[in-house]
């Protein structure tokens, strides 16, 4: 299995990646556990995505900062 994980943002703006081969690896089951894990939707959370102008962010419940909570509750619930 091929695990790839790239961050993008910051301040500096730089993308970075980094992948991991589990073929051959001893602990490969315990990598692949992980990995399934992490991308398996959560049935019970909201998918949010996020636009302003040209950019846009694809977010899950719960993991929201308290600034995109703020935004989609106000937003969803007609506040503006």
């Amino acid at each position: 299995m091929l695990i790839t994980v790239t961050r993008s943002g910051g301040f500096a703006g730089v993308e970075k990646a980094r992948e991991l081969d589990t073929r051959g690896l001893r602990d490969a089951e315990r990598w692949e556990e992980l990995a399934h894990r992490a991308v398996a939707p959560r049935p019970d959370g909201f998918h949010y995505r996020i636009t302003v102008d040209d950019e846009a962010i694809d977010l899950q419940d719960p993991y929201l900062s308290e600034d995109q909570r703020t935004l989609i509750q106000a937003l969803m619930e007609g506040a503006a």
